[in-house]
């Protein structure tokens, strides 16, 4: 899959949309004979990313807001801290078994840990160790394209400084394994682990990858739960895929995660 994807960036000579100055990165710190990713050198456009978007029906280049490592803009994008030769393939996987397994992980008790046996029960309560199986779809509520326009455009919005990438591929859930992107590398070393994930939450709750930083995911969701009920069983789904989002966050425990997700139009995820 790499290899096709990045040749697909050839494509870029021939999009309808005028693109700003940029550049193609080659993964493995330029090593790569293949490009990752084109880059742009300048922040990118809210209208500039609804077009690309538009376009990817025929370009096949799916646009990214990227964002770089805090006191190093350089990281990952330009340093071309990529591997996509390294990845797998998402349809490998099944995602419920991923996720059903990280959190077996994410749950274990163990002497060395920080918590007590107790206190790590009570972080994924109501469920404690028991893996609850994937949330139900929910009914969406907005258009996939114009919600993930309009997410983009609030990412941009308070962070004006996002550039923007063009990923070869067909479908957006891919986007951050063509590029070889490494931000969950401390959970996995096989980015297509998490491309399967977004591609079960792409059918279940309109999930589209829009951007990406050094470490963060950003996912606009075009059904997101409309109850506490089905939030608290999605983010135990969250937790598996990303701890960090609540073992470093501003939630204690699931429940209090999950109403945080209720009707909420954007994700966002943070590898330590």
């Amino acid at each position: 899959m790499p290899s096709e994807a990045a040749r697909g960036l050839a494509a870029i000579s021939s999009l309808p949309v005028e693109l700003p100055a940029g550049r193609l990165v080659h993964g493995n710190e330029g090593s790569d004979d293949l490009p990752a990713l084109w880059v742009s050198e300048a922040p990118a456009t809210a209208q500039l990313w609804a077009d690309l978007r538009r376009a990817h029906q025929h370009s096949g280049l799916w646009p990214l807001l990227l964002d770089s490592l805090h006191g190093d803009d350089r990281r990952p994008w330009d340093d071309g801290e990529l591997w996509p030769a390294d990845a797998s393939h998402p349809s490998d996987f099944d995602p419920e078994q991923l996720l059903a397994e990280w959190w077996s992980q994410h749950t274990e008790i163990n002497e060395d840990d920080n918590l007590s046996a107790r206190e790590r029960l009570a972080v994924t309560a109501p469920y404690g160790r028991q893996w609850p199986g994937l949330a139900a779809a929910a009914p969406a509520q907005r258009d996939l394209g114009a919600h993930a326009d309009q997410c983009a455009a609030e990412l941009l919005a308070g962070n004006p400084r996002l550039r923007l990438g063009l990923v070869a591929t067909a479908r957006p859930s891919d986007a951050i394994t063509v590029a070889g992107w490494q931000g969950a590398v401390n959970y996995t070393n096989d980015t297509a682990e998490l491309s399967a994930v977004l591609r079960s939450w792409k059918k279940r709750f309109g999930a589209i990858v829009i951007g990406a930083g050094f470490a963060e995911l950003y996912l606009s969701i075009a059904a997101p739960p409309t109850t506490i009920e089905q939030a608290v069983n999605v983010a135990a789904e969250h937790f598996a895929f990303c701890p960090d989002n609540i073992w470093q966050g501003h939630s204690p425990n699931l429940t209090t995660y999950a109403e945080r997700l209720v009707d909420t139009p954007l994700w966002s995820f943070w590898w330590d």
